[in-house]
């Protein structure tokens, strides 16, 4: 059973984290499309529409991969994970239940409108559209954090006769607030990978002197919604993330930061590699008492160590999930540095010219799609070894008639449809990118003149 146990978890996890780069994108764009819309309602001007559209025509590429790649998520809970699924579908089934029925919907209906009804909905209506397609984005976003919240730290259920969990407050699923600051902090993940790709085209098109108007419009508004979703990543949202985990999962804590043992002003790791046989991190790159003063505002505090833990509660794969760990912190913090540094050059004029920093914003796309990524390794791998935490081990939740080799059949399967499915959105977004917000070659008037005001 163990070998299979391993073999659904990977698959799982191949499969969530390939959908997982479409999602994060999709709730990113949503928030700068209800941006440039809003730009173009208040100043009438037809350049911040003709930027919506060319966004928009990506963020529909983008949310088609996204449903296509999602739908084998829902299915796997019945066909990897059924006795999860019966334990707990009570509970999960109401929130994965208003996602697809009230969110998805909201935001594919009026996707639709978005793209395709402009002229007939107005100035007025089209902005009202393009809002709820963020809402429902957002809301869909919502009750799938809400679900996984629950796994990371149940609330609002009871056991019932028969042993399976049954909802008891429906309010104490959603408003867990665990599932409120999960929510932000991933929300705000989400919005730097839109502003990372926003920007990164408006770099691409300044250095290679092309839709210049456009250029400048897609690297302000990047940079500057990027750089508050950056600090607000950092504070409060990522430091209430940790304060939570201190709080109600400590080994999963310890294994993060790589503290085997039990410390009184205990450090922070900037770097080093745990070494689970002799528990300890070699090399060590350190704070002095920093760890004790983030978790428990207390330089001197004591942080409980991996040994204060009976062994079975440690999660099980302790070296990825530190590398992971600090894989998102380190991300997190050059995305702090670059996108202050490059709102500094907009306030002193100088970004558009500035060719070292376009590029910069340019290689940096792939970073936030890797340190989202990582941050939800974090998460899963830390809940690990329970896949309900104090409920029910991962080991128990797995189909008992689904071998390992079954698994091992569709995983291969995935992985060659995934491929295909890559090679065609990355071929997608090119080829729009190359087509640019304007085919037309002439500069518009309205376009001149935002060029004459940056």
């Amino acid at each position: 059973m163990g070998q299979a146990v391993d073999v659904h978890r990977l698959q799982f996890a191949f499969t969530i984290t390939f959908h997982y780069i479409f999602p994060q994108l999709t709730m990113g764009l949503a928030l700068l499309l209800v941006y440039l819309k809003t730009k173009a309602l208040r100043t009438g001007d037809e350049h911040y529409n003709r930027a919506a559209r060319f966004w928009a025509r990506i963020f529909g590429i983008n949310f088609a991969l996204g449903v296509i790649t999602g739908i084998p998520m829902e299915f796997q809970f019945g066909t990897n994970w059924a006795a999860f699924s019966r334990a707990a579908g009570g509970v999960i089934g109401q929130t994965l239940a208003m996602e697809g029925v009230f969110s998805f919907f909201l935001e594919s209906s009026f996707l639709g409108l978005f793209l395709y009804g402009e002229k007939k909905l107005g100035r007025m209506g089209h902005w009202w559209a393009g809002f709820l397609v963020f809402a429902g984005s957002w809301l869909s976003g919502f009750f799938i954090v809400a679900t996984d919240a629950w796994m990371q730290h149940p609330t609002g259920y009871r056991i019932g006769a028969n042993g399976a969990i049954e909802l008891s407050s429906f309010w104490g699923l959603l408003l867990n607030k665990w599932a409120l600051w999960q929510y932000a902090h991933t929300m705000l993940g989400a919005v730097q990978t839109g502003c990372f790709v926003m920007a990164a085209v408006g770099a691409f098109y300044l250095l290679t002197n092309r839709d210049q108007a456009h250029g400048r419009t897609f690297v302000r508004g990047g940079v500057i919604v990027g750089a508050f979703a950056a600090l607000l990543q950092l504070f409060p949202t990522g430091d209430m993330q940790g304060k939570l985990v201190a709080e109600h999962q400590q080994p999963t804590l310890a294994a993060m930061e790589g503290l085997f043992e039990s410390e009184q002003g205990a450090p922070l790791a900037i770097l080093g590699q745990p070494d689970v046989e002799k528990r300890k991190l070699d090399n060590p790159l350190e704070v002095p008492n920093m760890l004790s003063f983030l978790t428990y505002r207390q330089w001197r505090a004591n942080v409980k160590g991996l040994s204060d833990f009976p062994q079975i509660e440690w999660p099980d794969q302790i070296p990825l999930l530190y590398y992971s760990y600090h894989v998102m912190v380190g991300l997190g913090t050059i995305f702090i540095a670059v996108l202050v540094l490059a709102s500094l050059l907009l306030w002193s004029g100088k970004l558009y010219d500035s060719r070292w920093m376009l590029w910069m914003l340019m290689l940096c796309v792939p970073l936030p799609f890797i340190a989202n990524t990582a941050g939800w390794m974090t998460a899963e791998l830390g809940r690990q070894p329970w896949l309900i935490y104090g409920l029910m081990r991962t080991a128990s939740g797995v189909s008992p008639r689904v071998a390992g080799g079954n698994a091992w059949f569709t995983l291969i399967g995935f992985m060659g449809m995934y491929t295909v499915l890559g090679i065609l959105w990355l071929f997608l977004i090119y080829r729009e990118i190359e087509l640019g917000p304007e085919p037309s070659e002439h500069l518009q008037k309205d376009d001149a003149a935002v060029l004459a005001v940056d």
